[in-house]
C-alpha cells in the first residue's frame, strides 16, 4: 500500500501516474537500446519526450499539492514529502540525461530542446529544483545565468556591428557602381552623337562626289567631242557641216574696199 494513500488520495494518485511512466520510460530505453535504424530511433525518442512532459506536469501538480499541504502536515511529513518531491524530479533528471546521450548520438553531438526551452526536464531554472538549492548555489547559478546572457548580449552586438559593417560597404559599392553605369550612359550618349554626325558627313560626301563625277563625266563627253570634230575636219576640210565651228571654219575671203577698186 502506497504510505501516501495515508496523507492524501490525490498525492497517492498522482505518485502512482508518475512510477507508471517511470516504469514504460525505463522499458523505453531499453527498446530504444536495441533499435538501429535511426529513424525509428528518433520516432522511440519523441515518444519518451512526451511521457517525459506528461510527468514533469504531474511532479507540479504533486509540488503544488504538497505546498497546499505544509500548513496542515506536521514537519516530519512535510520533511517525507519533499525527500519524496526531490526523489521524483532526480528520477526524472536522470531519464533526461539518457534521453540527452541517445539524442546526441542521433544527431551528431548536437543537443536539442526537451521542453521548448532552453533547459530540459528540471535544470538549474526549474521552480522544483530550486527550491531544494542554497542561497550559495542559487546565487553561483544566477551569476552564471547573467555571465551566459552577458556573452549572448555581446555576440549580439558585434553581429549587428559587423551587419552595419556590411551594408555601409555595399551602400558604397552600389553607389560607386551607379555612377560608373552613368558615365557609360554618358559615354555612349556621345558616342551615338559621334557616330549620327559621321553617318551626316560620309551622306554630304557621297553627294558631292556623285556630282563631282556627273561634272567629270561632261567634260570629258566635251573634250571627245572637240577632239572628234577636229579630227573629222582635218580629215574632210570640205565638209559643210562644221564650217561654222569657232575655229574651224575656212577663212573668208578678203572684201575690196570701194576706194581700193577706183
Amino acid at each position: 500500500m502506497d504510505p501516501l494513500s495515508s496523507i492524501s488520495d490525490e498525492l497517492a494518485e498522482i505518485n502512482g501516474q508518475i512510477a507508471d511512466i517511470f516504469r514504460a520510460l525505463s522499458n523505453g530505453f531499453q527498446k530504444l537500446e536495441k533499435i538501429k535504424d535511426a529513424n525509428r530511433q528518433s520516432r522511440q525518442l519523441e515518444e519518451l519526450t512526451e511521457k517525459m512532459r506528461e510527468c514533469k506536469r504531474l511532479i507540479k501538480e504533486f509540488d503544488g499539492e504538497v505546498k497546499n499541504m505544509e500548513g496542515r502536515n506536521d514537519p516530519n511529513t512535510n520533511k517525507m514529502l519533499n525527500e519524496k518531491r526531490q526523489s521524483l524530479v532526480k528520477e526524472l533528471n536522470s531519464y533526461v540525461a539518457l534521453k540527452k546521450q541517445h539524442q546526441a548520438n542521433l544527431e551528431n553531438n548536437k543537443r536539442v530542446d526537451l521542453f521548448d526551452g532552453p533547459s530540459e526536464g528540471f535544470g538549474e531554472d526549474n521552480g522544483l529544483l530550486a527550491s531544494s538549492m542554497t542561497n550559495q548555489q542559487l546565487m553561483d547559478n544566477g551569476n552564471q545565468m547573467m555571465d551566459e546572457t552577458d556573452q549572448a548580449i555581446e555576440r549580439s552586438k558585434k553581429v549587428v556591428h559587423e551587419t552595419i559593417n556590411v551594408g555601409t560597404e555595399t551602400a558604397a559599392s552600389l553607389k560607386a557602381q551607379t555612377e560608373q553605369m552613368n558615365r557609360i550612359v554618358n559615354e555612349l550618349d556621345s558616342i551615338h552623337f559621334s557616330i549620327k554626325k559621321a553617318s551626316q558627313l560620309v551622306k554630304e560626301i557621297g553627294r558631292q562626289v556623285a556630282t563631282d563625277k556627273c561634272i567629270m563625266a561632261l567634260l570629258f563627253l566635251i573634250v571627245i567631242g572637240v577632239v572628234v570634230i577636229i579630227i573629222v575636219k582635218l580629215v574632210h576640210p570640205g565638209n559643210k557641216d562644221i564650217r561654222d565651228i569657232p575655229g574651224l571654219a575656212p577663212p573668208a575671203q578678203t572684201r575690196r574696199l570701194l576706194w581700193n577698186a577706183t
